[in-house]
């Protein structure tokens, strides 16, 4: 029978054992065949087998049984962790150990080293797992499939985020995972005439957005609005209660505004934009009114109040028969307008500034990093519309 005739993949067989008679004696063969290999006894012959044991006549079933790791009953998966649950006991545990991050290290490995996992906001569970070292995000998926993981004590689900108030077992284990204080972002912008505060325009107007930074995340939120011919200060955060914060009249924030007007008040003027003046929409006051000085039929006054109706400010001085040449908002709360910012232009406001207007504890106390520090004024081209 040729080679390519011969049956593949036979079982194996051990061979039986003849019988004594059967034995050949005599020396062995001298000349070089199979029967020949081997190393020499004393005699010149070769030596003896050792003694087979009970199941020599077997093969090995793989190479895990032959070093050791058949008896893990842990299934498929990482060699390191069947070795170490082996070390601690084998895998006959109801409840194995999840991952190799929690046991400890063997002789001359080195342990993985667990990434930051201080998040300032949710982050998706496996994410947050692997970044801290528990395991690889298919072995955490894995896990959370077979209901290892929990979340507020209950089961966790694939794709789920946790966020600072959550509380993540892993086997039963807390799991540190840390949340740090999310820092909005506030950008100062001085805006020209010219520009309306709206993104959407029928008239196609040249809009605050278009000038100002892009975002990965969220949307921008103008924090009050000026008038088409108004100038002075612009906030934009990207925190909806942050803006709520600074708009919302219970918190009764100042608006402060340089208006010019044609003419000089007079004591009874004074007086009436100070106690109130009946408009449309109800009564208007200023909080405070500071004459600023002038030139010619010009004439600069300093005015506060704590509402942002449309055009209020404008609509106070026409009740009155004056007109108002020019108005600028050069305060809004405690966010005064910088003489270094020139129209057109926008700047990010510092850390320690945007957490003490939101009322957050300091980037070191929270566990978070000042990531952007006070910026020059920067003047952007307009974005394509």
């Amino acid at each position: 029978m040729s080679t390519s005739q011969k049956p593949k993949n036979r079982p194996f067989k051990a061979k039986s054992a003849k019988p004594q008679e059967s034995v050949r004696q005599g020396p062995p063969s001298d000349h070089g065949g199979r029967r020949g290999r081997g190393r020499p006894d004393a005699e010149g012959g070769r030596g003896a087998r050792p003694p087979r044991g009970d199941d020599e006549g077997r093969q090995p079933k793989s190479n895990a049984s032959a070093i050791g790791l058949s008896d893990l009953g842990l299934g498929r998966g990482s060699w390191r962790a069947k070795r170490q649950a082996a070390a601690l006991g084998g895998g006959n545990s109801a409840y194995p150990l999840a991952s190799s991050e929690l046991l400890p290290t063997a002789e001359g490995e080195r342990r993985r080293k667990p990434e930051d996992s201080t998040y300032t906001e949710p982050q998706r569970l496996h994410k947050v797992l692997a970044a801290a070292g528990i395991g690889s995000r298919r072995e955490i998926e894995e896990w959370i499939v077979a209901g290892r993981i929990s979340v507020n004590g209950e089961p966790a689900d694939v794709g789920q985020k946790v966020g600072p108030g959550d509380r993540v077992r892993v086997n039963g284990k807390l799991m540190p995972i840390r949340f740090a204080v999310r820092i909005p972002r506030v950008v100062l912008y001085h805006k020209p005439e010219g520009e309306i505060v709206s993104r959407d325009d029928p008239e196609g107007r040249p809009t605050v957005f278009d000038r100002l930074p892009n975002l990965r995340k969220g949307r921008w939120i103008a924090v009050g609005r000026l008038d088409f011919n108004t100038s002075g200060l612009l906030l934009f955060v990207n925190d909806g209660d942050l803006a709520n914060k600074l708009m919302h009249p219970r918190y009764e924030l100042d608006r402060e505004y340089a208006v010019r007007i044609l003419g000089e008040l007079d004591d009874a003027q004074k007086d009436a934009l100070l106690k109130g003046i009946e408009l449309e929409d109800g009564l208007a006051r200023f909080n405070t009114l500071l004459d600023g000085g002038g030139e010619g039929a010009n004439h600069w006054y300093r005015v506060t109040l704590s509402e942002g109706r449309n055009r209020e400010v404008r609509r106070m001085f026409e009740a009155l028969g004056l007109t108002v040449s020019r108005l600028m908002r050069v305060r809004y709360g405690p966010v005064l307008l910088p003489s270094r910012l020139k129209r057109g232009m926008w700047e990010d406001m510092p850390v320690e500034q945007v957490c003490a207007l939101a009322g957050l504890p300091k980037p070191d106390a929270a566990g978070g990093k000042a990531k952007r520090p006070g910026s020059q004024p920067r003047r952007t081209q307009p974005h394509s519309r």
